[in-house]
Parts: C-alpha cells; structure tokens; sequence
C-alpha cells in the first residue's frame, strides 16, 4: 500500500484544516519545495553520491571521531571495564541502530536536510530541524579548534627531540614540572601537560581573562578551515572523493600502532586494566545510562548529520545494510582503540612506576598530553607522533565537514534558488558559511580560549543534544508514528522493517532517550575545567544562552505552528501534528506513478491534493 493510502487511512482531516495545510504547504516551501517545478520550470534534481561507498564511508568516518579515541574507553573503564561492553552492545541494538535506520529514512526518502524533512512530517515540532541545525554549526565552531591542534602536534613531530619532552622551556614552571608523569598526591606536572597549557594554549587564569591572540594557533585555525572547505566545497562530489582517505587511513595507523603498544613493557597491564570486568557495576544504573549516552553521541544521533547525508542517497539505496555497517563499525571501533590506548598508558605506568588509574584520562588531556608524553621514550618517536596527530587530524576531518554539510544543506533546501543567485556558485556559499564559523571560532584561540571551549561543549554538546534528541524521537515515532515511517521504508527497500525495529521504534528506543535525558536532568552539573576551575556565573548564564540558541527554536516553533493555523484549538493541533502533503522523494517517476495510480481516497485528504499536484507536474 501506498504513503498516500497510510496518511489518508491514518486520519482526515476537515476540509479547512486542509485547506490551512495546503496554504502552509505554499507559504513554507514555495518554489523550492521538493519535486516543484523552479525558476525555468525545470524540475530541481538533488545530487547524489556517485557511489553507494562513498555514503557508507562518509557516515563511518563521521561516526568514528575522536570520542572513540578519547571518551570510550575512559568510559569503559570506569564503568565496569569488560562487563561495560554488555550494556554498551546492548544500548547500541536497542536504541543506537534503530534510531539510525529512522534517520536513514527520513533524509533519503525526502531527500531533504533535518529542517525540511522534520517539518513536513510534524509540523507541530518542526523547530527540532532548525534546532539540530544549530547545534551543528555551533559545535562545529569549536570541534575545528580540535583540528588545530593536532596540526600543531603534527608539524612539532617531524622534530628528532620532541618540545613537550623536557622541563628545559622558556615556557616551563620549572619548580613545578616532572620529566615524566608525576603521582596525583604531589603538586607537580608533567612537561607535556605544561607543554599543552603554557605553549599550545598560553592559558590564562581563566575565562575572565581572554589575554591575546595565540597568532600560531589562529593561522592554524584558517589552515584546518581550509582543509575542510576544499572536503566540501563541491557538496558530495568532493567529500565522496575525500572519505575514501580519511575514513579508511585512521584504522591502518591504529593497527600499526597496536602492533606497536603490545611490544612494550606495561602494555598488557593495561590491557587487562581495560579490560577486566567488574561485574558488580552491571547492577548501576547509571551504568546503562552512560552506555546509552554514548552510543547517541557516538553515532550523531540529533545532530542532523546523518539526515543530511541520507539525503543524498539514491531513492532505492539499502539503509538496512548501510545502518549495521556503520553501527557495527563505530562499535568495534571503539573497543579497539581502548585496546590501543591502555596498551600505552600500561607502559605509561611501569615506566613511570605509577599506577594506570593516575595516568588514565579522558578528553583532550588524554590525546594532548598522555599519548605524547608516551611517545618520548618509543624508539622512531618522531615516526610514531606523526601517524598518530595525522590520524587525530583524519578523525576530526571527518566530523567536522559533515557538521558544516547538515547548515549547507539547509540553507540550499531552503533558500537555494535565492542563494545561487546571490553567490552566483554553490561554491562561493560554502565559503561564506566556513568564514561565518571561523570568525565564531576566534574566541577559543585566545589564551583563555581553552574556558570558552569547554564551556561551549559542555552546554552544546551535553545538555543541549538530549533534548533535542527527545523530541526528535518523539516527533518522528509518535507523531508521524511508526505506521508512516514504515510504509516509507517499504517504498524504497520493497520490504516493511521487522518487528524488532518497529517495536523499538514504539516503545524502547523512547523510552531509552527519555531515561537518558531524566538522568541527564537529575544528575546535571554545572561545567568546569579540570579539578578544581569553576566557571563564574556569567559564565554559567552565557552557557545557558549558547544552550537555548538551539532548544529555544522547538518552542517558538510550536508556537508560530499553532498561531498561524485555522480553526478551534484541537483542529490546530490535528493539523499541527499531520505531515504536510505526502514524503514524495523528489525525481523518483516511480513513485509518482505509484502515487497516481493508488488515488482513490476522498478529496477532502490533503494527501489526495498534494499527490494529484506531483503527478499532474510529472507529465509537464
């Protein structure tokens, strides 16, 4: 059966709600509604990737970024060791690959980015697209600044006597300083945390003292900027071309590196430290909770990325296939980069003779400082310092250039006609897109840009993506409901998605997002840097306002939705809460025929209305 027959089966509405619809409909998307005739009258054809590969590849490598390298397995560790991978896998059937293959289908079928696709499948909750849009951008101003300095890293590595391995610096507090870790009961650091604080950052005391520019770290800032401008700049013709390198190239280093960590002394202390389960932790619910946490921010579940790369895909493309290929990827991943970096600070500790729980860190601290200090007494450190900076480079490439896609998307899904006249090449819109960001990104190379960047992540991607994640869920399972999801599934595979998907769609995987942004609720903290740095209250209440510059949207939207639409309050909300028109991917004649055959249902459904207009159009 049909999209047309399901929406009309689910529900009709009456004729004024209808017609208030089919007017939203004109007024939202004009001429650039999807499968609408534009400017010439030629019918607008969305690019697609040149290879099913090159999909499949862009949402590894997206998946597959630096909280694989960094965030999981500190996580592992502290949550049980091996006993953590139960929850872990468990969290990634039940909630990771169904919320995945329900973004897969919701971008290829529209072939639209989250704003568009999001508001024609709930109008009611259509700010939750223009919500993951911010969010994206706004991260992607900072998660570049991450780039630098692993261009910084990398250029210092080609040196045979590493900067950040002696106290002997004009920016070393000598007093203060080790060569080598030092144990958390004395008051010293390292040379390579010292390296990371006074000579890449110059941190200043803290985020009231911005101090100067770090110039080295702002050209560098341009240059990451660069990179990923040319990844994109040709939309998925040039970063189909790209993934092929950066999404393949970090698992060649991590295997020569492991090869390489298992060698040395220590190394199968910590492994086993990784690894060695505590079995107690399986009763902690918290447990659950962070390994739920950390497959939605692992596979990018709420950032739009993922919506926005679907729809790219042909109409007819296997997500199935492609959702367990990138799940199973990220997850595997993961454990094997823990492996790699346990395998290092085991050696870490019987070099240093402290123990691993001392050395163990997450976050940049564990790429920037660790893992260098670490490659001071490997034989070829240079050789090992530049595999592992350009394979942080390649990680962080790949994020960040599917961030910046899901604003271009938007902008093109919306306003494309306009901004091509305007810019003149697609090309040249990109470029003003990637300036914008730069110039946000600014503050973060400052000296006290380390504060302002942990601020912007703790309030972005923290406690901002749990929200918008639930009402995603919430919009695309309960409102458009599982019913519609399904049928559109069908349309493009041929076969209705099993049982096991449909009943999480329904129940579990909600109900896994709801606990997730309960507990995130409950056991919320505000954000700080390091141990002991607390950020002062203006600083708290510029990290709420960078919170609601994306959450804010979903209310105002809902409001302006329910505002603008005709009739008694509960006509506004059917209406509100019944996708516009019907998901008709753009350019599939198949599916307009398909469509024109099946219209049968009373015209009083706006479904009949906007499916008779696609397939008159088609024979245009």
């Amino acid at each position: 059966m049909g999209v047309g027959a399901q929406t009309a089966q689910d529900g009709l509405l009456p004729p004024s709600a209808a017609q208030e619809q089919k007017a939203r409909v004109e007024s939202e998307w004009g001429a650039e509604a999807p499968g609408r005739e534009v400017g010439s009258g030629q019918r607008r054809v969305r690019e697609t990737w040149n290879r099913r590969l090159e999909f499949t590849l862009a949402c590894v490598g997206y998946a597959v970024g630096l909280g694989n390298v960094w965030r999981f397995p500190y996580l592992c560790y502290r949550s049980g060791g091996g006993a953590f991978i139960i929850p872990y896998l468990v969290m990634v059937l039940l909630c990771g690959i169904p919320l995945l293959l329900m973004e897969y289908t919701i971008g290829q079928h529209t072939c639209l980015g989250p704003v568009h696709a999001l508001a024609k499948i709930c109008p009611l909750l259509k700010g939750v697209g223009v919500a993951t849009v911010v969010i994206s951008f706004l991260l992607c101003t900072y998660y570049n600044v991450i780039i630098t300095w692993a261009l910084y890293y990398l250029f210092n590595s080609f040196r045979a006597t590493f900067p950040w391995q002696s106290c002997n610096n004009t920016w070393n507090v000598v007093e203060n300083c080790s060569d080598g870790f030092a144990s958390n009961a004395t008051h010293l650091e390292s040379a390579s945390q010292q390296f990371f604080d006074y000579r890449l950052l110059g941190m200043s005391s803290g985020i009231e003292q911005l101090g100067n520019m770090q110039w080295n770290l702002f050209g560098l800032l341009i240059l990451s900027w660069i990179i990923v401008y040319f990844c994109i700049f040709k939309g998925v013709k040039s970063s189909g071309k790209v993934v092929y390198f950066t999404a393949i190239f970090p698992y060649v280093i991590l295997i020569i590196l492991l090869i390489n960590n298992v060698q040395l002394p220590g190394a199968k202390d910590g492994i086993l430290f990784f690894l060695t389960p505590d079995w107690s932790k399986l009763l902690e619910v918290q447990v659950w909770v962070n390994a739920a946490a950390q497959i939605f921010n692992s596979l990018g579940i709420g950032f739009g990325s993922m919506i926005s790369m679907a729809s790219y895909n042909k109409f007819n493309n296997n997500i199935l296939r492609d959702t367990f290929i990138v799940a199973v990827i990220n997850s595997v991943t993961s454990i094997f980069a823990g492996l790699v970096i346990f395998s290092a600070i085991g050696y870490m500790s019987h070099l240093h003779n402290l123990p691993i729980e001392d050395i163990a860190t997450d976050g940049p601290g564990l790429v920037f400082v660790v893992y260098p200090e670490a490659f001071v007494t490997m034989p070829i450190a240079p050789m090992w310092a530049t595999l592992f900076f350009f394979m942080v480079l390649c990680l962080g490439v790949d994020s960040q250039f599917a961030m910046v896609e899901v604003m271009v998307v938007s902008l093109m899904d919306h306003w494309g006609t306009g901004l091509l006249q305007f810019f003149r090449r697609k090309e040249l819109m990109v470029l003003a897109v990637c300036c914008v960001a730069f110039l946000l990104g600014i503050p973060n190379v400052t000296q006290g840009g380390i504060y302002f960047f942990q601020l912007m992540d703790h309030y972005t991607a923290v406690v901002s993506l749990m929200f918008l994640a639930f009402f995603e869920v919430v919009a695309v399972c309960w409102f458009y409901g599982v019913r519609r999801l399904s049928a559109n599934y069908k349309e493009m595979l041929g076969t209705e998605p099993s049982l096991f998907f449909k009943l999480c769609w329904w129940v579990v995987s909600p109900l896994l997002v709801t606990v997730i942004l309960v507990s995130s609720i409950v056991r919320y903290s505000p954000a700080r840097y390091g141990q002991t740095y607390k950020y002062p209250p203006w600083a708290e209440g510029l990290g709420w306002m960078i919170s609601l510059c994306s959450i804010i949207w979903i209310p105002l939207a809902a409001v302006h939705t329910l505002y603008t639409s005709k009739g008694s309050f509960i006509q506004r909300l059917r209406s509100s809460i019944t996708p516009i028109g019907e998901m008709t991917a753009a350019g599939s004649k198949e599916q307009v025929l398909k469509l024109k055959l099946e219209m049968y249902k009373p015209p009083c459904s706006i479904s009949f209305t906007e499916n008779l207009k696609l397939a008159e159009e088609s024979n245009m």
